[in-house]
């Protein structure tokens, strides 16, 4: 410590209080006052000396300092009375005898409000169980409709147990006290209290009937659709208006093959020239293969093929080793719904390289261009459907005959074809198209959602960041492939579906995440968001409420395309 008087003693430093500082609590080091101990400071009318107005005196010494500090433990005028009691000796029965009291006390109260809790416990669940039962009875139909019918012993078995109904347990201490069990009730209504996330869905399988709620429907309507498809198709000439305003609405899977190839105008609508045309195409398109495929490795077709060929599955890693320099096709295969396992054997991945392969020698304004790959996918998909029954997820294709796979193979190219005719300029040098729907799709956003409009405005989000891949995969990368199929069901039944309707999907499917895209507050957070929305559980009811805002839109801005121009 300095003897300079005038510097600052030690002990008088930052004696202010600073917020957050670290304070000393009294105690800490020191034990806290024992009466027992300082019974000299318990005496009879001890009182502190009155306070005296105005500014306390400064202290100039520690000593001084130490005296006139007070801390918790300081004795006031009240606690003597109290310190002098503490420090006589006290009768061990009375003590006894008080303490016995007060325990009993306490359990006489916590009994009686035990007992209380089980009761309204109880009451509540009698009175949920009551109602559980009006609603089971009034959900009865719809259970029996969707074949998810409970045995009775199960259902007396659920209505009978207190804890089976769906109430939000919050602690272990409202379930009765004598229940073994207690704590297993309250961990599942826990668990049934969380928000409810639809079960997965299969990928491919059963798209056609699937729904949200995982479960195949053919309800009576479903069933009175599907025989007006197969009463339209079994005439001799195919009304293809009607057809199309059948499919708006989604086909059934049993259908599907045929009602695409129809609508795509790979077969004609007179049933007796079906066979002979599908027979030439067929013919025709393996004819290609052996003309061209031979080519792929020649050196102005290398990049080409190697493209193509990471661009599809990779399920075969070690013919990227051995053929280092197989090209643009070989890319973009394994890039194809990679996880799907139907898309990652070797038969399909073969498939795909040579359908991808020839479109692109065919089409040397465009040649092959990523993303392409994704539209052989629902055509492929669904042409299988028309050899098996099972699910196709997980399907050997190596199990169907060689002709089947042939026929797949070759109706794929050609109903491909038929889609990229009408929008090849999305694929030429420096794609226009995509462009300009993509601009398109900005003026159209900015007069149905203007928040929204401004928003991506306001932290810089151009709609070519996110919405090139929309336009060049037909949001193929934003939806399961169950859910595109069904959107395509509508694409080929709208007239220029792709081309056209296309933008008033996106449109809809962009504003269908308004309250998502406007919680986020800077550009990373948004682009994350719109280059991986949840559409994962996606199914049918989902995608019609789209196509039905999309509808809305090219309604009222189809016919005045400068009505959303600024």
């Amino acid at each position: 410590m300095s003897s300079d008087g005038n510097k600052k003693q030690f002990w008088k430093r930052n004696t202010a209080k600073v917020p957050g500082s670290i304070q000393h609590v009294y105690g800490a080091q020191h034990p806290p006052f024992d009466p027992l101990l300082h019974a000299n400071l318990i005496k009879a009318g001890n009182k502190p000396p009155p306070a005296t107005p105005g500014k306390p005196k400064k202290a100039t010494t520690f000593q001084e300092f130490e005296s006139i500090t007070s801390d918790a433990w300081d004795v006031g005028d009240d606690d003597d009375e109290l310190l002098a009691m503490a420090a006589q000796n006290l009768n061990i029965e009375v003590v006894m005898e008080t303490a016995n009291k007060v325990i009993e006390n306490h359990s006489k109260q916590q009994e009686k409000q035990r007992q209380d809790d089980t009761t309204e416990l109880e009451q509540r669940e009698e009175e949920e169980v009551a109602e559980d039962e009006e609603e089971d009875e009034e959900d009865e139909e719809d259970r029996v409709e969707e074949g998810d019918v409970t045995s009775p012993e199960l259902s007396f078995a659920s209505q009978s147990s207190p804890y089976t109904d769906s109430r939000l347990v919050k602690s272990h201490s409202e379930a009765p006290i004598g229940s073994p069990k207690a704590g297993e009730h309250a961990a599942l209504h826990r668990q049934r209290s969380l928000p409810h996330r639809p079960p997965v869905i299969p990928l491919v399988a059963r798209m056609a009937d699937q729904n949200t709620s995982g479960t195949p429907a053919m309800t009576e309507r479903e069933a009175s659709r599907l025989d007006k498809f197969k009463q339209l198709l079994a005439g001799p000439n195919t009304d293809l208006e009607e057809l199309r305003k059948l499919s708006w609405s989604g086909i059934p899977r049993q259908v599907r093959p045929i009602t695409w190839k129809l609508l795509s105008g790979y077969l004609p609508a007179n049933a007796e020239r079906r066979d002979s045309v599908l027979q030439r195409k067929r013919q025709e398109y393996f004819g290609f293969i052996q003309q061209y495929y031979d080519s792929r490795n020649d050196e102005h077709h290398q990049d080409t093929y190697r493209q193509i060929h990471i661009d599809i599955p990779r399920m075969n890693p070690e013919s990227l080793m051995l053929q280092p320099k197989v090209t643009e096709i070989h890319i973009d295969i394994p890039r194809t719904n990679p996880l799907i396992p139907l898309f990652q054997q070797a038969s399909v991945q073969e498939i795909f390289e040579r359908i991808l392969f020839i479109w692109a020698i065919r089409h040397p304004a465009s040649g092959y261009v990523q993303g392409i790959n994704d539209l052989v996918t629902p055509f492929f998909v669904v042409y299988v459907f028309e050899y098996i029954e099972e699910e196709v997820e997980n399907f050997d294709v190596s199990s169907l005959q060689e002709e089947a796979l042939r026929n797949i193979e070759a109706d794929s190219f050609w109903c491909m074809s038929k889609l990229l005719d009408g929008i090849q300029d999305n694929y030429t040098f420096a794609q226009p198209g995509i462009q300009r729907k993509v601009k398109a799709l900005e003026e159209l956003v900015s007069r149905i959602d203007e928040s929204v409009h401004r928003h991506m405005q306001q932290y810089e989000v151009e709609y070519l960041q996110f919405a090139f891949r929309w336009m060049n995969n037909l949001l193929m990368r934003e939806l399961p492939l169950r859910c595109t199929i069904r959107l395509w069901d509508t694409y080929q039944a709208e007239p220029e579906g792709f081309s056209h309707f296309h933008l008033y999907v996106c449109a809809a499917f962009l504003v269908r995440w308004r309250k998502e895209i406007l919680e986020e507050r800077d550009f990373q957070g948004l682009m994350i968001l719109l280059q991986n929305l949840p559409t994962m559980h996606w199914g049918n009811e989902e995608v019609s409420v789209l196509l039905a805002e999309a509808y809305r839109l090219k309604f009222a801005f189809a016919d005045a395309p400068n009505h959303y121009k600024r």
